[in-house]
């Protein structure tokens, strides 16, 4: 089964090693996996609400880029892209903009904690809170479902704007789906143990807080200064210590392999000096992102390269969404308005240039069914099926519900997903 996984970071500062222990990292790590299709974007919409200087939405757009690519994301296995590039996404936007409920937007905890400030500054209730911060979780489900991900690896705090997008999607399903399952429903995926790092101070590492420990900035120095700047207890080398009370063993951990953990703890209650610790903590953190910081280097001298992989993967990700997107306007009655003649030419005419399943029995007595696109082209593959009513079945069942079938079908695709998904779609049309 294959499942999709999608990941975005906010573009409104330099990546901190937060943001690669609680994003990236287990990102690139999930997209490697067998059976996952990976989308990762560049939350450059995002940063508008919470941002309004330009130069530096452009400058953490082209760094947290090149962080993904450095950090060895593949964009032969996944789709990366920039969420201005797809058009698409704003106007997904508005149509669950329209299914969602106000009173599911006044309990969003974003637009709830800038209403409490306001109540205790004495302030009007609304004040300087902006449309773009009060309904951007539904700005986060259309990332989510234009791409019908199953899985969306979020921090702690995230948890709720997935359970929001799951309610959208399946008002929208209820309202225009008429018993198809239009969106997907999506799971928050959160890594429990290194969601959320700590910062210098030990709150949540942010840049609002001004706690992080730089990733790349800085080089090895940037690094070390930081860590030394780690809030620790009083107590002298040669005392014990207690590990599980400062964020240095939770920074140390989210780089440690379990023997390492081990023996750090080992160490500080027998008495290592929180100086050696650190030192200890910059050496293991080094090992894991010193070698990266050279590519990094590299594709920020030239950010050309880094432009070029976002508009093949907005290449990518628009062929997924616009059949989506298409049937959906279609679903909720945006359509073109033709002569009942010309719709029957037209029909016809698409009709003809149809994808097609073509079903054929072999000489061992299995059947077969495949996927072929209007040019000949095949797409996909099943496997042999001992009744010729069983491969039928999973024809018609492709047919009228489209990819969401694909999680079940006995197929293999021989052809890119995204031309999988259009033909499919097409054919759902058609059924339509």
């Amino acid at each position: 089964m294959t499942e999709r996984v999608l990941t975005g970071i906010t573009t409104t500062g330099t990546p901190h090693l937060g943001n690669y222990v609680g994003a990236i990292r287990p990102a690139i790590a999930a997209s490697r996996a067998p059976g996952v299709e990976s989308f990762f974007f560049m939350a450059d919409y995002h940063a508008l609400i919470k941002c309004d200087d330009p130069e530096r939405v452009a400058r953490s757009t082209l760094e947290i880029a090149a962080t993904f690519l450095a950090a060895g994301l593949d964009t032969n296995r996944v789709v990366f892209y920039r969420q201005s590039d797809i058009p698409e996404t704003p106007e997904l936007t508005w149509l669950l903009t329209c299914v969602t409920a106000k009173g599911q937007m006044n309990r969003a905890h974003a637009y709830k904690a800038a209403t409490d400030a306001n109540v205790a500054d004495g302030k009007d209730i609304d004040a300087d809170i902006s449309m773009g911060l009060y309904s951007y979780p539904i700005l986060m489900a259309a990332d989510i479902l234009l791409f019908n991900a199953h899985r969306v690896p979020v921090g702690k705090d995230q948890v709720q704007h997935i359970e929001m997008a799951r309610d959208v999607a399946q008002r929208f399903n209820h309202l225009y789906g008429q018993g198809r399952e239009l969106f997907v429903l999506p799971q928050a995926e959160v890594e429990e143990d290194v969601a959320t790092l700590p910062g210098l101070d030990g709150r949540k590492m942010s840049k609002s807080y001004d706690n992080t420990v730089p990733l790349f900035e800085g080089g090895p120095k940037g690094l070390k200064d930081a860590v030394a700047r780690i809030v620790t207890d009083s107590r002298l080398p040669g005392e014990p210590k207690d590990p599980d009370g400062t964020s240095l063993v939770t920074i140390h951990d989210a780089f440690a392999t379990p023997a390492q953990r081990d023996a750090f703890r080992a160490d500080l209650r027998a008495g290592l000096g929180w100086g050696d610790a650190k030192q200890r903590t910059v050496e293991l953190i080094e090992s894991h992102i010193g070698p990266l910081r050279a590519t990094y280097a590299d594709l920020m001298a030239h950010p050309e390269r880094v432009e070029a992989a976002l508009q093949e993967g907005a290449r990518k990700a628009r062929a997924v969404a616009r059949p989506l997107l298409d049937e959906l306007r279609q679903a909720v009655g945006l359509r073109a308005m033709v002569a009942v003649v010309s719709q029957k030419k037209e029909a016809r005419a698409a009709h003809a240039k149809l994808p097609e399943f073509k079903q054929y029995r072999e000489a061992d007595g299995r059947f077969f069914f495949k996927l072929a696109d209007a040019d000949g082209t095949d797409l996909l593959q099943s496997d042999g099926l001992t009744e010729g009513k069983a491969a039928g079945a999973w024809v018609k069942r492709l047919k009228t519900e489209g990819s969401a079938a694909l999680a079940d079908a006995p197929v293999r695709l021989v052809a890119d997903r995204a031309a999988v998904d259009a033909a499919l779609s097409a054919l759902m049309a058609a059924q339509a």
